[in-house]
């Protein structure tokens, strides 16, 4: 047996090498045998299932070491008084630890799950392991030490970075790689929430953005899967104990619960705001970077002191049953507005983790603050406010997140209660459009779009969001010069691909368009005008794209002014203005197909 040669000064061991040769022959005689797709997906989703399970395990692990230091271990040998002192300054200590971890690191700001959003959409499902690795034990001390974040967003990351390992590993195309980021996700929500349901929900909806029948069996399996292999560690009984739901009357569905879809929207856009507008006070704070995670840590310390552990637990999830309407409506009402502020600057400040399980307790303390002040203002109706906590939850999930569905699913498996399930809709429906219309983003596409990223949903507008004018266009495209007479023009057209002209001028820059009906309008007066009208006297103003702008946003720009062909114009440097090309509908077209068939 030949052992294949390896460049040149690298000297690995002889049994490195025979592996190495092993691995390769099996992989390509994986892929050389005509395997059914949906099989080997379903087959892979359920290992994957499995080996998130185990790293939800490991990283819960994580958490309750990072309570023994930080918390556990300090407070134990201090007095009572000593210790509630010290609780701000080691929240701040831990949150400035995992700032300090990713800085080290030198990886750039990111959450979660909008991360693995633009991996999908943009990167055909490359995750590196690396920064997952890096982020989900940031992710552990920050909620170890008691910052106000969640579990969901490091666990579905950590899935979809296995997801992606695997699938590179097996040599899969970004198409079924993408998939199997999908499986991730869905067996980390599913392993932390004990929803399979939701989980898969979560990864169909928000990650890949398609419901398409060849991602959703492989994501089901990988859901159910990590289900499955969590509950030996954490049992099969609800992760979050919520009271039993009372029977509904018909005129609560009817005209109470779509007042609190709307609260809880309006809540939802009101939270995003908070959320980004303290991440960009954090960073204008003067000092240095360190300082930050350090007063942000600080301050959400001592707001869970003032709160007597109504804010506070162990770092994993934890609604108490009070926050269900337990309390006064304006006592829930204030807890609800302290976690929104805790959670934006525990991940403002520099600290690491998700949102959803956050926005799970705002929710509950929101709908059960509004459902005890309903049993307050209308004392003859039997209201029962621990009704709206849950189906709050899922409103300002659906609000901030723009989740329906996962929200819907996710509520109705911790409950267990199919009574739930009309409410929820309504609720999770109605949060979701008030918040739409009061903001145009939510936590996760936020923080892209702020950044420059415009993810879209699903498989086909993702692929042209990947493609390029650039790669599209048609490059020297006919034009004539602003003084271009009646006859040069008709020439021009003559030779040109379609009926629109562009007029540029001695530097080359786009002076304006002819359209086809100044064309034909032209040819019928010929004879009297063609002494007199020139080119830019028949230009109109020109609608253009750079080459760097998407396919998707060239479609929008077309539909929105009624154009089936563009110009082209550069938009950076010393040429910035300059005709580089023309965009018509069929080559945006054909530009999609060959990036379509490249996908396959």
């Amino acid at each position: 047996m030949e052992i294949p040669q390896l460049p040149s000064g690298l000297v690995p061991s002889r049994a490195s090498a025979y592996m190495r040769y092993w691995w390769t022959r099996i992989m390509d005689r994986i892929g050389l045998r005509e395997w059914d797709e949906g099989a080997v997906l379903l087959v892979l989703g359920a290992l994957i299932g499995v080996a998130v399970g185990l790293g939800v395990v490991a990283f819960y692990k994580l958490i309750d070491l990072a309570y023994l230091v930080f918390h556990r271990i300090p407070e134990g040998r201090l007095p009572q008084v000593a210790a509630a002192i010290y609780h701000p300054m080691l929240t701040a200590a831990g949150i400035w630890l995992a700032w300090a971890i990713v800085r080290v690191s030198k990886l750039p700001d990111g959450q979660n799950v909008p991360d693995m959003q633009r991996a999908v959409a943009k990167e055909g499902g490359r995750i590196p392991a690396r920064p997952v690795a890096i982020r989900t034990v940031a992710a552990a001390v920050t909620l170890g030490s008691g910052g106000s974040a969640g579990s969901e967003g490091p666990v579905a990351t950590l899935g979809g970075g296995l997801g992606s390992a695997i699938g590179r590993i097996f040599r899969l195309s970004s198409r079924h790689r993408r998939v199997l980021v999908g499986c991730g996700a869905a067996a980390g929500i599913s392993s932390a929430f004990g929803a399979p349901f939701a989980g898969a929900f979560f990864a169909l909806e928000e990650v890949l953005g398609t419901f398409a029948v060849s991602a959703f069996s492989p994501v089901v399996i990988a859901s159910v899967a990590g289900s499955f292999v969590i509950r030996p560690f954490l049992g099969s009984a609800p992760v979050v104990a919520v009271p039993a739901a009372p029977e509904f009357e018909w005129w609560a569905v009817v005209f109470l619960f779509p007042l609190l879809g709307i609260a809880c929207g309006a809540l939802s856009a009101a939270y995003t705001r908070v959320f980004f507008s303290t991440s960009d006070m954090m960073g204008r704070l003067p000092g240095p970077a360190w300082l930050r995670p350090v007063l942000g840590g600080a301050v959400v310390g001592a707001l869970a002191l003032v709160a007597v552990g109504a804010l506070t637990g162990d770092g994993h999830l934890r609604i108490p049953m009070q926050v269900f309407g337990g309390e006064a409506w304006w006592f829930l009402l204030l807890i609800a507005a302290v976690k929104i502020v805790m959670t934006s600057l525990t991940l403002g400040s520099g600290g690491s983790g998700g949102v959803f399980t956050p926005t799970l307790f705002i929710g509950a303390a929101f709908g059960g603050g509004v459902g005890m002040l309903l049993h307050d203002l209308l004392p003859l109706l039997d209201i029962r406010p621990e009704s709206f906590g849950l189906v709050g939850m899922a409103g300002l999930v659906a609000g901030a997140t723009r989740a329906p569905l996962t929200a819907i699913f996710m509520v109705f498996e911790i409950t267990d209660d199919y009574e739930l399930i009309l409410p929820l809709m309504i609720v999770s429906v109605l949060a979701f459009y008030t918040s739409r219309r009061m903001s145009p983003y939510g936590l996760y596409d936020g923080w892209l779009i702020r950044r420059g990223e415009h993810i879209a949903q699903g498989a086909d507008r993702a692929l042209m969001e990947r493609v390029h004018v650039s790669e599209a266009m048609t490059r020297n495209p006919v034009t004539v010069a602003p003084d271009a007479t009646m006859t040069q023009i008709f020439t021009a057209s003559e030779r040109a691909r379609s009926m629109v002209l562009p007029v540029v001028d001695q530097e080359g820059k786009l002076a304006g368009l002819i359209s086809h009906t100044e064309l034909r309008d032209a040819m019928l007066d010929r004879g009297s005008l063609a002494n007199v009208l020139m080119a830019m006297d028949l230009a109109g103003p020109a609608i253009s794209v750079s080459p760097d702008d998407t396919l998707r946003t060239a479609l929008r720009t077309m539909n929105a002014r009624a154009m089936d062909v563009m110009p082209v114009v550069s938009a950076k440097g010393v040429g910035a203005g300059r005709l580089v090309g023309m965009l018509s509908r069929a080559d945006l077209l054909d530009a999609y197909e060959r990036a379509l068939v490249e996908e396959v």
